[in-house]
């Protein structure tokens, strides 16, 4: 009798792991249009102010109707988004993690994460850390997109870690996008400051499918750049080849000038 019984309670044990295990084999990742890395410098160069806009930007970004009008007309209708934080290359931390957004809703709740946390400073400038961070992140984020796309926004060229072309070609070869938003509010002044940092960006910083810079000259301009490059992120965009092309960077050494800074002044 006893056995009889341990036969039909292992038997309807097994017929409900069949429809446990059915649903499960069944999930996958979440689908969405684009699987977006929001990586801001906070390295000392940026002043409180700047650092405020920054945040600001974001944060009106996401609480647009605009960038939610975006997102509900994807393919998909979302968005898969995590704001990270980068200084040095021993200096990344993720601020609002991994967020799926597909109404306003879930957009304003992530707008509202990030306006409630205080903003902090870190030494140095590890652009090529922030790019193999953003790479670590996207690998965790747990969707399937189409397209992956690391946002690197910050004031200097690489100063610390591996050489950043280094970083960005690893993440290209992988079918990743980096786009740049390279702030230039104040004029190189300092020895850690390079000339023409939009050109560094373009040249040195981004790469893969229809990656693009979007520069910040101006301190009223701040929050519209942020969030026209959201909106292209978000959409697929890209911005029209200039006219006319700068000729200062073509790689090699010049993408090394936060470096050669560095080494010249023995910081």
């Amino acid at each position: 009798m006893l056995r009889a019984r341990l036969r039909a309670a292992i038997a309807v044990l097994a017929v409900a792991c069949l429809f446990v295990a059915g649903p499960l084999e069944a999930v996958a990742d979440e689908e969405v249009d684009v699987a977006l890395v929001i990586a801001v410098d906070i390295s000392f160069s940026m002043d409180p102010e700047e650092q405020a806009l920054q945040r600001e930007g974001f944060i009106e970004a996401f609480r647009s109707p605009i960038v939610h009008d975006a997102i509900r007309k994807g393919t998909i209708g979302k968005i898969a988004v995590v704001y990270a934080e980068w200084a040095a290359n021993f200096e990344q931390r993720v601020i609002v993690p991994w967020t799926v957004i597909d109404n306003p809703e879930s957009a304003f709740a992530f707008a509202g994460r990030l306006a409630a946390q205080p903003t902090r400073r870190g030494p140095r400038t590890s652009v090529s850390g922030a790019i193999d961070f953003g790479v670590r992140l996207l690998r965790e984020s747990g969707v399937e997109a189409p397209r992956r796309v690391i946002d690197i926004s910050g004031d200097g060229a690489n100063n610390q870690g591996r050489p950043v072309t280094e970083a960005r070609d690893e993440a290209v070869a992988q079918g990743l996008t980096i786009n740049g938003l390279p702030i230039m509010l104040k004029r190189a002044t300092s020895y850690w400051d390079v000339t023409d940092l939009d050109v560094y960006y373009r040249d040195c910083v981004i790469g893969g499918p229809g990656a693009f810079t979007v520069p910040v000259r101006d301190r009223d301009q701040f929050v519209n750049a942020i969030k026209t490059k959201i909106l292209m992120e978000i959409a697929g965009l890209m911005l029209p080849a200039p006219l006319v092309q700068h000729a200062q960077y073509q790689g090699g050494r010049a993408c090394m000038a936060g470096e050669m800074q560095r080494d010249r002044w023995g910081n």
